[in-house]
Order: structure tokens, then C-alpha cells, then sequence
């Protein structure tokens, strides 16, 4: 998980072609050489804020061993002694700019070293800048792209710019520029939303870059994800300077968490915990940050967590229910424990909120009762697990300008929507129609200021579309190398104004073609949904806006398909998940495309709930989904202007 960093260090010394070693010249001369070559600026990548970074991974060692084991498909080994180390620095503009320092602390002086872009993470395709040595041992940075195979070819355009090296004994360190969008068909566009960084190293020296095996001659590879182009929010807080004890005059921390849980055996387990606030929170207090605390060694089994408050009278006491959230014994009074304080998801790390805003806890009429649920992933149906994790929150007696909210976009928790097999991309929708805002949201409307996407195992791209009057306003968030394993919360680039009337729709799009049945909506692991939590304020009493296919168009479905496409569904006679999982779906391909179809006309049951659970008045069922009548311009890339000009040009060289 990357962190936001003071600057690293600094120093470098060398450019892309290394003197040899009688005509070395003398520290000064090469430093004049490098200012004329690149200017100041390219020795200081990172006297400017912020600097970001993340571990990469374990290193080749000097004795070309691997230190800390390559891996690849998901996380690093930041907890190895020789792991390398990413920084970077984002320059927004015309002509927006990543600039990269890469740290390897234990790199034999003739091993290669590549970082680079992948679309989810594989090592190959994908495209990479190369730090090499060749066999007169002159050092160089290519830029280069894997092909299938995982062999390497230089790109015609070099834009892994703007070289610098420094070695220190067995260390190196190099930096380089990149351009988001270098216009090379071969570059990877860096975008906002997650980016899946790529590595190995190899043993050198190189004759030449073409046909380096990234794959199967790497003596390490691995992959970690980030969102490289950041939002700069506030400096979370340290749990090591923040009190546990409550207090009248600074901000302390509360801990929600789960007590020693025995994990079910089974592949999924909703677990919920009752907890009594402390009684300083009689008090109105704010949320003003919150973060995981997950139990060392259980990181692999907590999928996500929730905080929720128990929507009831403040006299209202809530039994102290500790079991499934799912059994038929669970306490009817723990029910109204609906409203979100605090979500969390695997690869998210703390939340801060913006200094205007906290979440209200506590006060007069707050009932003074939380739920804790964690949703606990056991593939293995392990029996030995044991956990006490949960949320860490950062309480402040001195209240900020506007309480802050939590809503929900998108797909119900149902099996009315489905996901059929062998599919690259199928898309699902989840409408928060304009007439739920229209009676929720107040005429001055709400603004939000950070989102988290949330699909489980088959998500692979999401985006939350803004409507208004039928005309498409900038998207809200956007995700096209979504992972389930990095479900940050985020900090919009813009403040987003929800108005009442306005509509919004959350789109998610799933890969099945490793699944050989219907996948369908639902809370297992192995279900999918699609959610948008979406933060904002000031808070109002919508709690939920999500959709999914209305009743009668489902049974309308089913019916077709048993009358016309002879399949052996029965609406009546069936239920949901027993009518998908019917469907010859692996025979009949164009089955899928009719269900695409049928959930982009469909009529919708809609969730337009309060956070006590309640709907607000009006009929919800079979009602009409988003229409969009003008759809946004697709973005504008900067090669689109150099086309035009030398389209321009050539004309004027015809004429």
C-alpha cells in the first residue's frame, strides 16, 4: 500500500551512457554536464510536495539470488530486507507528468532492472522502462515494451525521459520522466483510478535490450497496485500520537472491533458485533479519520468491514448481539443498525476527512449503539481462524462546519441480476434515479468529495456516470483497471454537486470467462456486486439509492425464454437463481447478449431508502431507469491535436 512521503534522497550523478573508466571525469565536470544537458529542474524531481511511494518488492541480490522470493499476482513483500522502493511525483498541466525514483537496495552492478505498466498486473504485454548495463559497462535507461512471450522490444519513441542513476556500493537508485500520455501506441495511458505497477530483474550484462525475457529468465518479477495520479488530501493521523482516552479538548481514538471471532468454516461469513459507545459521546462529537486495524496474520480473510449506527431512539437499548449477521436468532432490535459510519475494503488504508467536514457521532438523540460487521473470506474453509479485527476511529469534540454522510449506489444485494459465463466484459447498471433525489435531497443539494468502488472476485471496471435533465455531467468516478484486492477510498480531483432531480448511474463490468454457470448478485465471494460508497455533505436521510430489475420484467424474461427459446426456465414454478442457473448458457451464447439487452430496457424495483431502512413514500417498483440524451464527449488525448497538425501540415504540402 503506497504512503504519502517527504522527499527520498537524493544525489544522482550519471546520465544514460556511462564514461569508461580511463576518461572518467571529475565529479564537478560531470555535474556541469548534467545541468547543461537537463537543467536544474531534472536534478530535483522532488524538491516539490508530494512525494508518494510504495514498495515494489524483493530485490536481486548481490550474489544474484533472489532476497525475500519473486512473486507476482497480487501484493509485495514489503517485510523483506532488500525490497525496492517506487517514489513518485505527479505534475498536473497541459501536458500531465509522472516523475519516478526507483530505490533497489542490493543490485548485482551488471542485473537489469524494469518497472512499468500492465493492464491487470501480468507481467506480459506490457510496457516497461529498462535499466541496463551492456558488456563495456555502460549504464542506460530504455524504454521498451513486452510482447506476449515476455520478450522485450524497443519502442521507436524513447519516452522514459530525462535519465539519472546513482549507485552506492551494492544500492542503485534511477529516476526518469513520463509523460501520462505519451501518444505511443506501445505506452501505457496513465489514468486516474488504479494502475498496476510491473517489475523484474535479471542477471546482465546485455549485448542488447530486443529479446530480454522478462518472464521466464527474470530472476524476480512481481506487480503492485496503486493510484499513481492522487488527490493531496490531509495528513492522516498516527495512531501512536492520537489518545485512546476520551477527552473534552483534542481528538482521541475509538476502536469497533470484533473480540476473538471463531470463524465459520465456511467460504463466506457475514460476523456482527453489537458495541455501546463510550458515554463521552453523550456529547455531539465528529469523525474526522478512520482506518482498518486488522489482526496480524488474518489480512487474507477480511474482505471488507462496516461500522453501522443503530438507528433508534437515543433510550433504545440494542442487545449486545456477537454472531452470524445471518441468523434466524439475531435480535430484531439490532435491524435498524443500518446507517454507515465507517466502510472499509481490502487495499484501502486511513480515510481523512476534508478539514470542513467530519461524520457526526454522538449528541443529543443519538442512540448510543454501533454495529460491527466483517465480511470474512475462508476459500480454503479453514476451521482455525480466530480474529478481533475492526475500525480504528478518530473522534474530535470540536465540530466542523458540515456533518458529513456516507450513500450507497448501485445493484441491490440480489440474485435478480446475473452475470452469465464465459463473458470478457458484461456490463450491469445500478440507477439512482432522479425521482429518489428529487424527494431526498435538499435544494441547495449535497457535494461529495470521495468515493470507493466495490465489486467482488469477476469486477473489472466501474464508473458512476452524473445526469441532469438528461444530459451527461462529468463522471463521477471512474475505474477501467478496477481490482477487487484495491478498493481504496478516494479523494475526488473535483467536488461533485448533487442537486435534487439529478440521476446517477453506476455501471460495473465483470470478466467470467474462467466461470462455467451464471454468476449471480449476492453477499458470498463468489457472488458479485456493484457499489458506489459514495461521501458527502452536509448529510441528509438517504442512506440508499440502487437498483435492480423490476419484478415483472424478470418473470416477463424467464417466460420468453421458456416459450420462444425453449429453455427449461418456469417463472412461476422456479425460483430466481434456479431459473438463471437453467439457462443453456454455454450452448446458446446469444443467450447472454438477450439478458445485456434486457437489463439496458428493463423496468427497475428501486431502493430509495432512509437509514433506519424505511423507503421514502411513493411507488418504487416498475419504474423507468436513466435515460441519457446527450452523452459526454469522449476525452480529448494530446496526440489528437499533434494528428490534426500534421494532418494540417500535409495538406498544406499537397496544396
Amino acid at each position: 500500500m503506497e504512503r504519502h512521503v517527504h522527499s527520498p534522497q537524493r544525489g544522482f550523478c550519471r546520465r544514460s551512457a556511462a564514461f569508461p573508466p580511463a576518461l572518467s571525469p571529475s565529479p564537478l565536470l560531470l555535474l556541469l554536464l548534467l545541468l547543461f544537458a537537463q537543467g536544474r529542474h531534472a536534478l530535483s524531481f522532488f524538491a516539490r510536495s508530494p512525494v508518494y511511494q510504495v514498495p515494489l518488492g524483493p530485490s536481486l541480490g548481490v550474489d544474484g539470488g533472489v532476497h525475500g522470493g519473486g512473486m507476482h499476482g497480487g501484493g509485495t513483500d514489503s517485510g523483506a530486507p532488500a525490497t525496492s522502493t517506487m517514489y513518485w511525483r505527479v505534475e498536473y498541466g497541459s501536458e500531465g507528468k509522472l516523475y519516478i525514483e526507483v530505490h533497489v537496495p542490493a543490485l548485482k552492478p551488471t542485473s537489469w532492472f524494469t518497472v512499468g505498466f500492465s493492464d491487470r498486473g501480468e507481467p506480459a504485454p506490457a510496457d516497461y522502462c529498462i535499466l541496463w548495463v551492456d558488456w563495456k559497462g555502460r549504464v542506460a535507461l530504455s524504454d521498451t515494451w513486452a510482447d506476449l512471450d515476455g520478450r522485450l522490444r524497443l519502442d521507436e519513441s524513447q519516452d522514459c525521459e530525462d535519465f539519472m542513476f546513482k549507485r552506492q556500493g551494492d544500492s542503485i537508485k534511477f529516476a526518469f520522466k513520463r509523460k501520462f500520455d505519451s501518444c505511443d501506441p506501445r505506452d501505457y495511458v496513465i489514468e486516474d483510478g488504479t494502475t498496476h505497477v510491473v517489475w523484474s530483474t535479471g542477471v546482465g550484462p546485455l549485448f542488447r535490450v530486443p529479446g530480454v525475457d522478462v518472464v521466464g529468465q527474470a530472476e524476480a518479477n512481481g506487480m503492485v497496485r496503486v493510484q499513481l495520479l492522487k488527490t493531496l488530501g490531509p495528513r492522516p493521523l498516527r495512531a501512536e500520537d492520537v489518545p485512546a482516552t476520551p477527552s473534552e479538548a483534542h481528538t482521541w481514538s475509538l476502536e469497533v472491533r470484533a473480540d476473538k471471532v471463531k470463524v465459520p468454516s465456511g467460504e463466506t461469513t457475514y460476523w456482527c458485533h453489537v458495541h455501546r459507545l463510550p458515554d463521552q459521546l453523550r456529547d455531539k462529537h465528529h469523525v474526522v479519520q478512520y482506518e482498518p486495524v486488522i489482526q496480524a496474520g488474518n489480512e487474507p480473510l477480511v474482505h471488507h468491514m462496516e461500522v453501522f449506527h443503530c438507528e433508534l431512539p437515543q433510550n433504545v437499548e440494542v442487545p449486545s448481539y456477537r454472531g452470524s449477521c445471518s441468523d434466524p436468532q439475531r435480535p430484531e432490535l439490532t435491524m435498524p443498525c443500518k446507517r454507515v459510519l465507517a466502510a472499509w475494503a481490502m487495499g484501502a488504508g486511513p480515510f481523512v476527512y476534508p478539514e470542513e467536514t467530519g461524520l457526526p457521532i454522538g449528541g443529543e438523540g443519538f442512540n448510543p449503539y454501533v454495529m460491527l460487521e466483517v465480511h470474512y473470506n475462508n476459500p480454503e474453509l479453514r476451521d482455525d481462524w480466530v480474529d478481533s479485527s475492526g475500525v480504528r476511529l478518530y473522534v474530535s469534540p470540536k465540530l466542523r462546519r458540515f456533518d458529513g454522510g456516507v450513500l450507497e449506489l448501485g445493484l441491490e444485494y440480489t440474485d435478480k441480476m446475473a452475470i452469465p459465463p464465459h463473458q470478457v466484459e458484461f456490463p450491469l447498471s445500478g440507477h439512482c434515479i432522479s425521482e429518489c433525489t428529487a424527494v431526498a435531497v435538499p435544494p441547495e443539494g449535497i457535494v461529495v468529495f470521495a468515493s470507493q468502488l466495490h465489486t467482488h472476485l469477476t469486477g473489472v471496471r466501474v464508473v458512476t456516470r452524473h445526469v441532469r435533465d438528461g444530459r451527461e455531467l462529468p463522471e463521477m468516478n471512474r475505474d477501467d483497471h478496477y481490482s477487487t484486492h484495491f478498493q481504496e477510498i478516494r479523494m475526488l480531483k473535483r467536488r461533485v454537486r448533487v442537486l435534487p432531480g439529478d440521476a446517477l448511474l453506476t455501471t460495473c463490468w465483470y470478466t467470467t470467462t474462467d466461470r462455467h454457470n451464471v454468476t449471480l448478485g449476492g453477499f458470498s465471494i463468489s457472488d458479485e456486486m456493484c457499489v458506489n460508497y459514495v461521501h458527502y455533505y452536509p448529510k441528509i436521510s438517504l442512506e440508499v439509492c440502487k437498483s435492480a430489475i423490476s419484478e415483472a420484467s424478470l418473470k416477463g424474461y424467464f417466460r420468453f425464454l421458456r416459450e420462444w427459446n425453449d429453455e427449461p426456465t418456469d417463472e412461476d414454478g422456479k425460483g430466481v437463481s434456479q431459473n438463471y442457473g437453467s439457462v443453456r448458457w454455454l450452448e446458446r451464447p446469444l443467450e447472454a447478449t438477450l439478458l445485456e439487452k434486457l437489463y439496458e430496457d428493463t423496468t427497475l424495483s428501486m431502493q430509495c431508502n432512509r437509514s433506519d431502512g424505511r423507503r421514502f413514500q411513493g411507488e418504487w417498483e416498475g419504474v423507468p431507469g436513466i435515460k441519457v440524451d446527450t452523452p459526454l464527449p469522449a476525452p480529448i488525448r494530446p496526440c489528437d491535436g499533434k494528428r490534426r497538425e500534421e494532418e494540417d501540415a500535409e495538406d498544406g504540402e499537397e496544396r
